[in-house]
């Protein structure tokens, strides 16, 4: 096996354990540092023996990350929120990382970030992840940046979200007309390009904006759903005035489903750049939503995995 270490920052999370997987496949020794590593230890049978350890650290903390850095050779991180404290995770726990890796001497560094980062935006959560990367980029010139539009994949909060309130929704918010566009892009694909672009010469230094084959309206996304899920419900435009209004509200249950922040980020489009590095430049095919979605969604049908036996019992 490669003696080559790689210490992944939220590898316990929905894109972590994708990266884990890809980086345990090309033979990389992995080390997972997250806040809570009982959280982690599901993730040591995807590779051999000893392969993958799971370490505590809080990206925040100079001394835990220094620690969780020893004896790498390189560093991924994939910590994000879209709802908290955004300046300590994207701004903070980024630069930290980026000055303890050069610090150590790592030979690379893979920082997600996310389309749409940008300093100038309304958006409070797109701005952090703008200064996140000025960051990381002022300590670690050499670090590669990768930006994924929306991802889905099995355990992803887009697609599921939005299929368990249609369980008990009579319709579905279309915020700002359902006129936003994204290009959603797989999970696996984003892991993929985070292990094609670690330790590879090429990609030092450079930004990758990565995202799917197709462009979808927020109301296509929606209709998708409902259509996998088997359900009939009313698609409502939300003006944007409402919407934050409502997001206010909303924004203090437990796990909160809409933030005035994350409607903010909703008035700018999700997609790739059309002069932006991205996953075909990586040699990655990306997969469709049409390909993946309906292998999850359909636990949120009515009869589950048996609706469309059902549906052909009822027709003969």
């Amino acid at each position: 096996m490669d003696a080559r270490l790689v210490t992944v920052f939220g590898g316990a999370g929905f894109l972590g354990r994708h990266t884990v997987r890809a980086l345990a496949k090309q033979g990389w020794r992995i080390r997972v540092a997250c806040r809570h590593p009982h959280r982690g230890f599901f993730l040591r049978p995807q590779g051999q023996v000893g392969q993958i350890d799971v370490t505590k650290c809080s990206i925040t903390d100079p001394v835990q990350v220094a620690a969780a850095l020893k004896g790498a050779d390189a560093a991924v991180n994939l910590v994000g929120v879209l709802a908290g404290d955004f300046e300590n995770i994207h701004i903070v726990g980024a630069e930290t990382i980026a000055k303890s890796a050069a610090q150590a001497g790592l030979k690379s560094l893979v920082h997600v970030s996310a389309i749409g980062a940008d300093a100038e935006s309304r958006s409070v959560y797109a701005q952090t992840k703008a200064q996140g990367e000025a960051r990381v980029r002022a300590a670690f010139p050499a670090a590669t940046i990768l930006r994924p539009s929306i991802m889905f994949g099995p355990e992803d909060d887009f697609f599921n979200k939005f299929a368990g309130l249609a369980r008990f929704l009579p319709g579905l918010p279309l915020i700002g007309g359902g006129k936003t566009r994204f290009q959603p892009v797989f999970v696996g694909d984003v892991a993929a390009a985070v292990a094609k672009t670690l330790g590879s010469e090429a990609a030092r230094g450079r930004i990758y904006e990565l995202g799917g084959p197709t462009v979808y309206s927020f109301r296509d996304l929606l209709a998708i759903v409902l259509r996998e899920t088997g359900r009939k419900r009313l698609l409502l435009p939300l003006p944007f005035p409402l919407a934050i209004l409502q997001a206010f509200f909303l924004q203090f249950l437990p796990g909160p489903l809409l933030t005035p922040d994350q409607v903010r980020l909703l008035k700018t489009d999700n997609v790739v750049s059309p002069t932006a590095l991205g996953l075909a430049d990586l040699g990655i095919t990306p997969t469709t939503v049409e390909a993946e979605v309906p292998s999850y969604l359909w636990r949120f049908r009515a009869k589950g995995e048996y609706a469309n036996l059902a549906a052909e019992k009822n027709r003969a």
